[in-house]
């Protein structure tokens, strides 16, 4: 094996940029970990900027700052969410095709899926930068870091355009087997994001609507990137007729893809209502909160990576009808989400005060983060398998139930913030999000198991059926 590349997984094309992965042939757990590697140093480096980004404005603008740039985040959650998950339910149908070896469908997909995303871009920043006051109102901004939110928010949702690109661009790549090409734009991004971090608040005193140009203008490059790479790539090269409308294969995308968004903008929904009573708390718990959030997306990661692996992965067998290969992935994902909880989990419950350190400045944010830390460390398991399972089913074409966990989520996030923050305080965050977990984990879970044990019987009949022709003797007229 040279360069660690399997050859008969690779479809040729006229150089190295021009190679994709089939996950269809091959050792999965061989293939899994080619995979999976180069996606989570992708997905660690967007936390990277964003936890740098989150430093530069804390130590270079202060508490307050931080505050506002957090207050944003479950909003920017529920509005660029819904853009990843419609552009995830998309490729769900382009990964399947392309396992299928069926071009000419995946290439209408993707047409269509272009200009879908397009219309709804423009719809998602129009309500977004119109209604981002009145959000902000409801959210109980505090009137501190009120015109900061306001700065921070306006720019990044007026680049909203710009997020779905990248999203969209590099989830093409994954589900034709490429997590390498997304890794080199994001470090590329990375690097340039934090270079225009550091001259925008510090040489220029842009204050933090700086920050959220940075993130922009980052993301537009790492979707040139992303860009270049596909148009190498001569099976995928789109035609005027890839773009015509057809409004059968639109709504077999949005049948696809709407849940999945709304799966998304469902958890920010939650996640916003935990914000709300957060930010009533004082701008003390929303700073902590705020630094809380940024270190769980962080140690979530790995999971994360590993349910991003599954759903390609699960995309293309199902397409390729080998359902005894999704469930010998589903091993080796749960395998690296486990050891993520042993190693990250460990570090939230027993360091928390240096995680606490790294983001803020006082000592009461501090202490409050702690706690956090503590009590979300225990339980982290549940996030990481989830994130495994919910990518898994959707990879199988079923995007309706992780939209229904989507609303356990909410439920059960609301649910406990609600009936606990008067006497539990700000402890009972920490304890919303893991009943959350738990109850979109255990929906998924069953979804999966019940959806392969039908498959794998179809399998192994289909299996037996072509047995049994194959062994059974000729018959001959008599003479």
């Amino acid at each position: 094996m040279k360069g660690g590349k399997v050859p008969d997984e690779i479809i040729p094309g006229r150089n190295d940029m021009t190679k994709t992965y089939d996950l269809t042939k091959g050792k999965p757990s061989r293939l899994i970990l080619s995979f999976f590697f180069p996606m989570l140093l992708t997905n660690m480096f967007q936390q990277v900027y964003s936890i740098a980004d989150t430093a530069i404005v804390g130590k270079g603008l202060g508490d307050n700052a931080l505050a506002a740039v957090g207050n944003i985040s479950s909003l920017t959650f529920l509005i660029i969410g819904f853009s990843m998950g419609l552009g995830n339910g998309f490729n769900v149908l382009t990964a399947q095709s392309f396992g299928a070896g069926d071009y000419k469908k995946l290439r209408r997909y993707l047409g269509s899926s272009i200009r879908l995303c397009i219309i709804i871009a423009a719809l998602l920043t129009t309500l977004s930068v119109v209604f981002l006051k009145d959000v902000l109102v409801l959210l109980q901004t505090d009137e501190t870091i009120m015109a900061d939110s306001l700065s921070y928010g306006l720019v990044i949702f007026a680049g909203l355009s710009t997020a779905m690109l990248y999203n969209m661009c590099s989830g093409v790549l994954r589900a034709l087997g490429d997590s390498k090409t997304p890794l080199l734009a994001i470090i590329i991004s990375t690097i340039v994001n934090i270079l225009l971090d550091c001259c925008f608040i510090f040489l220029f005193r842009t204050g933090v609507w700086g920050a959220a140009a940075a993130t922009v203008m980052s993301q537009l490059l790492s979707s040139a990137v992303c860009m270049y790479k596909l148009r190498k790539i001569d099976f995928i090269r789109l035609s005027r007729s890839d773009f015509a409308f057809d409004l059968k294969l639109d709504m077999s995308l949005l049948k696809n893809g709407i849940p999945m968004a709304l799966m998304n903008s469902i958890t920010a929904i939650g996640c916003m209502t935990v914000q709300y009573f957060v930010n009533g708390l004082g701008v003390a718990y929303t700073s902590a909160y705020s630094a809380c959030s940024r270190f769980i997306n962080m140690f979530i990661q790995p999971s994360c990576t590993a349910g991003y692996t599954m759903s390609a992965f699960a995309s293309q067998n199902y397409g390729a009808k080998k359902y005894s290969r999704i469930r010998d992935g589903m091993g080796v994902c749960i395998a690296i989400a486990s050891v993520s909880y042993f190693i990250l989990g460990s570090v939230m419950v027993f360091a928390p005060d240096l995680l606490g350190n790294i983001l803020l400045d006082g000592e009461e944010p501090i202490r409050i983060a702690s706690q956090y830390f503590r009590i979300c460390g225990a339980a982290l398991f549940a996030v990481d398998f989830l994130f495994v399972f919910r990518s898994c089913v959707q990879g199988l074409g079923r995007p309706l139930i992780p939209m229904l966990s989507g609303i356990m989520e909410m439920v059960m996030r609301v649910g406990v913030i609600v009936l606990f923050i008067g006497g539990a305080g700000f402890a009972a965050t920490a304890f919303a999000e893991i009943a959350a977990w738990v109850g979109a984990l255990a929906m998924n879970v069953s979804a999966y198991f019940y959806i392969t044990r039908k498959k794998l019987a179809i399998e192994r009949r289909t299996s037996h059926d072509t047995a049994r022709k194959h062994h059974a003797k000729p018959v001959t007229e008599a003479g």
